[in-house]
């Protein structure tokens, strides 16, 4: 994937400022032997909870609003996908995560049991994505949804076309949940389907938003403004769940 900076630099770099940031310190943990299935399942269900399982709703919220056509098609191909898997393995991607947590030996009503609680932080980090999801204008939570969620780290890379990915069968014999945890392979089936669509989403998320928004003004600002909270409560929320890996 790249894109063309032309006049849209200058809002480039403050997003992808951001995105440099998406970084964690506790994520070497998870990418170690060492950690006890109670652990696994205490990430794992703060991950379904604040934002896997819902994330089709959220995008849909953004794309109720009713954003420019080509916006429409690339949000609806993307929660097309994510609920119904029909661009890639046909599952969606939620049945997918829990495929995995299966591969793991967890119990899913450990990760599906919307009574055992979430740390504050992460109940915090889902209601910004409900705000910004369901709140005009749709540029800041298609922003927030399709750049910071579904994006990583690596996105300064991704947007310039440089980050080279090792075949699909040898990135997931390498995974930690197989490599260290004992996740079978063919349990792995979401890094299969993200790995099958997500060039064209990271090529829509960027495109839709530079296409729609002026480089600078209030609304290049709003997005930096909402972008940068959700890294902070992004980051807290991480360090809460963080508390369960020790």
């Amino acid at each position: 994937m790249t894109i063309t900076r032309g006049d849209r630099g200058a809002l480039i770099e403050r997003l992808l400022s951001i995105m440099d940031q998406k970084n964690h310190w506790a994520w070497p943990k998870l990418t170690k032997p060492g950690l006890s299935r109670a652990a696994l399942a205490a990430h794992f269900r703060h991950e379904f909870h604040t934002y896997v399982r819902d994330f089709p709703v959220l995008l849909a919220r953004v794309l109720g609003q009713g954003p420019p056509a080509d916006v429409r098609i690339a949000l609806a191909e993307n929660l097309y996908e994510e609920q119904t898997g029909k661009l890639s393995l046909g599952v969606p991607h939620p049945a997918l995560f829990l495929e995995m947590i299966d591969g793991l030996g967890i119990d899913r009503a450990s990760i599906e049991d919307p009574s055992i609680p979430l740390e504050p932080e992460a109940l915090a980090y889902r209601a910004m994505l409900d705000r910004v999801s369901a709140s005009a204008p749709w540029q800041i939570g298609a922003a927030v949804l399709t750049i910071f969620v579904e994006g990583s780290v690596h996105e300064r890379a991704e947007l310039e076309g440089t980050r080279n990915l090792p075949p699909i069968d040898e990135a997931i014999r390498a995974h930690p949940m197989v490599l260290h945890y004992g996740c079978p392979p063919e349990r792995m089936r979401l890094a299969r389907a993200h790995r099958a669509v997500e060039g064209g989403h990271r090529r829509d998320a960027w495109t839709m938003l530079l296409t729609h928004v002026p480089p600078e003004g209030e609304l290049a600002d709003a997005i930096v403004h909402a972008m940068t909270e959700a890294l902070t409560l992004w980051q807290a929320y991480r360090s809460a769940v963080a508390r369960h890996l020790a």
